[in-house]
């Protein structure tokens, strides 16, 4: 999978949840088995902006060339799907969140191994 599938990809992944978190909180929550409320209504729509913006990056990167700029992107993106997916975990077994979990945990780690592919085969290319 190229950088500019993956950059396309993570795009359209995070500008959806920057949506749903916007527009929608409590319909993730619900399925994460954690109860919607004020505060978690506010807390996802301040990671709507967030999300957004690293839509936003990877859609404007897509088609960037190799270099010290996009590995950075690449490597913040791993760290932050990596972490997110640990938490998630943490957060299943702790008993705070449901089994619905378990679906975002799948995407980041599909992410993660998508970004380490795209790393991987632009170092193999030089």
């Amino acid at each position: 999978m190229s950088f500019r599938n993956v950059a396309i990809l993570t795009a359209f992944i995070f500008l959806a949840l920057a949506l749903t978190w916007m527009f929608a909180p409590g319909a993730l929550l619900s399925r994460w088995g954690v109860d919607p409320s004020g505060s978690t209504d506010l807390l996802g729509r301040r990671a709507a902006a967030l999300y957004a913006g690293i839509g936003v990056m990877f859609l404007q990167a897509r088609n960037a060339a190799p270099s010290p700029a996009r590995s950075a992107l690449l490597s913040g993106a791993i760290v932050a799907c990596l972490l997110l997916a640990v938490l998630g975990i943490v957060e299943l077994i702790h008993g705070h969140a449901g089994p619905g979990m378990l679906v975002p945990v799948a995407i980041e780690v599909v992410l993660v191994m998508a970004f380490l592919y795209a790393a991987r085969s632009r170092q193999s290319s030089r």
